[in-house]
């Protein structure tokens, strides 16, 4: 048990410093595009506005990809030696984490010409109107929250469980990102991914809250609690007032969707104008 810890330990640094180094490899198709045609597949064939077809697809799309990943896992253990098992490994977890492309797409943002547009492929909120402090205020939102579920939940199971724990949360997080929206279409059926991916994220989502206080040096180290659960996401929230914290900025407030607006909590008691400097700040703490 010791000797796997350790293991998972290696592989997970080797597989957070490939990320950070290379990001995602353009010689192969991306694993998670895999899932999502695995998951499109499966909704094809159940779709029905209905909890019990949505539970159906996500037992489907799980006992498909765990026992993947049980058997790539078992034999990268049984026929390779130690060190290729770790660097295998380590590369095979490292496409399950999304850290430089998240820090590139932030700062793709920074360095646009039109930065309402660079903004636009990131966030689902209107972007027409947003003036360049909404801009960056939405920037820091989105990397603050991303940081959770493309970086430390993945690290996070990784740790746990090894090489089928990150691809397991991967699907789960994939499957809630496709079917798991309160509309019309997917509010039945995709509930269940929506609760899946809420109690994933649970421990996640509060231990990178805690990691953007240790790292910004916060007094209380759980301040970040009041406000962040304030947010319609039982998870979401956490990381982002921690951001706020950090940056002695406020987030969050009434955002449009679609034309209409939709009342929003605040986060964080911080100066209201969000400039350059303080989304290059959010990208240095971690």
């Amino acid at each position: 048990m010791k000797r796997v810890c350790v293991s998972n330990v290696i592989v997970a640094i080797l597989a957070y410093l490939i990320d950070r180094k290379f990001g995602e490899f353009s010689f192969i198709k991306h694993p998670i595009i895999v899932i999502g045609e695995l998951i499109s597949f499966f909704e094809r064939l159940l779709y029905k506005k209905s909890i019990f077809r949505g539970l159906l697809l996500v037992l489907a799309v799980l006992s498909v990809v765990s026992f993947f990943a049980i058997a790539l896992e078992r034999y990268f253990t049984l026929f390779l030696p130690s060190f290729l098992n770790i660097i295998f490994t380590a590369f095979i977890a490292s496409m399950f984490i999304a850290h430089k492309m998240l820090r590139d797409s932030v700062e793709g943002v920074l360095n646009a010409e039109n930065k309402r547009e660079a903004i636009s492929m990131l966030v689902s909120r209107d972007t027409k109107k947003l003036s360049e402090s909404d801009i960056y205020k939405a920037a820091i939102e989105t990397y603050a929250e991303n940081l959770s579920d493309g970086v430390v939940a993945p690290l996070f199971y990784l740790l746990l469980f090894g090489l089928p724990g990150i691809i397991i949360y991967k699907t789960i997080n994939t499957m809630d990102s496709m079917i798991g929206y309160k509309n019309e279409k997917y509010e039945k059926f995709g509930k269940v991914a929506a609760r899946l991916d809420d109690i994933a994220n649970y421990i996640p989502s509060r231990l990178t809250a805690l990691l953007i206080m240790i790292v910004a040096q916060q007094k209380n180290l759980f301040a970040f609690y009041k406000d962040g659960k304030k947010h319609d996401s039982p998870n979401a929230g956490h990381p982002i007032t921690a951001m706020a914290l950090a940056l002695g900025v406020k987030l969050g407030g009434d955002t449009s969707y679609f034309g209409k607006i939709k009342k929003k909590a605040t986060f964080a008691k911080g100066k209201k104008e969000i400039s350059k400097e303080d989304v290059q700040k959010a990208l240095k703490l971690l």
